[in-house]
């Protein structure tokens, strides 16, 4: 009687199973220390596009440390000067914020009123006269009966006119200034923790740039030592393709807008310019969220709804000719992904990591893609993933 032995599983089904647990590991652990993951990558891309700033202030024969030091307080100037230009605009919002409402919530009303006449209209145009006047009494009859019972029956109560109520004013203890902002910023903590983090790694990676190059690269061997420099080299490349672009990119598209929306007179063009620019950088439904911040602020203004119209049709036609005419000279020459590639990035990392991971998704997409092309092995990776 022969006796079956156990299957023993083929190599490449040993394979398979290492390779869907590891899979699995990596996403749990990108989702579970995503904290950490979006900082350190945050300070790392801060790090590839300074270093080139680095290097140009080394010229001036100062050394690692002092450059890294000057072009981060550089940056922190520009970034507070910036702050403090959005910060005066919102103060000017929140003072002007009860005109607003009550321009909005007027502009809403008028809407209203009009569909309810556009309605009334419609449905005296189709409905017959004398079939509305027969709903209209059939409507009435029970009504007008059910009161009728009540009255007799003694259930219906005499009208109470309610007696005057006189205005009664609550004086509340203000709440102290520290007390408030520790309680806005207790909801924020760990991420504002977190944050701080920042300008020391990107410091740290500036500073230590060569030392952790050198390290790094020590870890491999003959050839593999060549590819890894490569591809490490090809990153930065693609991360300061990818962010710089864009930033250029907003920079001409939030210029233009301002200065259109200051000759339109839009509120806050100062604000409403750049943001809308932000917005329109966002991927596939950057259109209509561009459109947004203007038009709301155009609406407060009274009696114009030709201006409306008009920063209507000027922020989508300028988002057009960004997207499609500036956008892929300036960014898609060194970040060559296919749609494809990029939308599934997007729910990817969208779904690890939230709003920053939507943010962060292209350039995590275009680095992979920059490993992909310089190693031999995964090049038919990297060109399923390009366009």
């Amino acid at each position: 009687m022969a006796i079956l032995s156990p299957a023993i599983p083929s190599s490449k089904t040993v394979q398979l199973g290492v390779a869907v647990i590891a899979v699995a590991s990596l996403t749990a652990l990108l989702y579970y220390g995503r904290d950490f993951f979006v900082t350190l990558i945050v300070s790392a891309v801060f790090a590839f596009i300074l270093d080139p700033v680095v290097q140009l202030v080394m010229k001036l024969r100062l050394p690692r440390t002092a450059a890294t030091l000057t072009v981060i307080g550089i940056t922190a100037t520009l970034v507070y000067m910036l702050g403090l230009v959005a910060w005066s605009q919102l103060l000017s919002i929140s003072d002007d914020l009860p005109t607003y409402s009550s321009r909005v919530s007027e502009l809403l009303e008028k809407a209203n009123t009009g569909l309810d006449d556009l309605e009334k209209r419609t449905i005296a145009t189709v409905v017959p006269q004398n079939l509305r006047q027969q709903e209209e009494q059939i409507q009435q009859k029970p009504q007008e009966a059910a009161k009728a019972r009540r009255r007799r029956a003694g259930l219906e109560p005499a009208p109470v006119v309610p007696p005057a109520i006189q205005e009664v004013r609550i004086h509340t203890d203000p709440k102290p200034l520290l007390g408030t902002i520790f309680i806005y910023a207790s909801r924020y903590f760990h991420t504002l923790v977190m944050a701080s983090f920042v300008p020391f790694l990107v410091y740290f990676m500036l500073s230590w740039s060569d030392h952790i190059s050198e390290t790094f690269l020590g870890l491999f061997k003959g050839e593999h030592r060549y590819v890894v420099g490569r591809s490490w080299l090809a990153i930065g490349e693609a991360t300061r393709a990818y962010v710089l672009g864009n930033f250029f990119l907003w920079v001409f598209v939030a210029s233009i807008s301002a200065i259109a929306f200051f000759f339109l007179e839009v509120p806050y063009w100062p604000l409403v310019g750049p943001l809308s620019a932000f917005l329109s950088l966002v991927p596939y439904v950057g259109l209509p969220l561009s459109v947004i911040p203007p038009v709301m602020a155009a609406l407060a203004i009274p009696n114009k709804f030709k201006i409306v119209v008009a920063v209507l049709i000027f922020t989508a036609a300028l988002h057009i000719l960004a997207m499609n005419f500036l956008y892929p000279k300036v960014v898609g020459k060194r970040v060559r992904l296919n749609p494809l590639a990029v939308t599934v990035a997007l729910m990817f990392w969208g779904l690890m990591w939230g709003g920053t991971g939507l943010v962060l998704a292209v350039p995590l997409m275009a680095a992979l893609k920059a490993v992909c092309d310089n190693v031999e092995s995964l090049q038919s990776l990297g060109r399923m993933l390009g366009d």
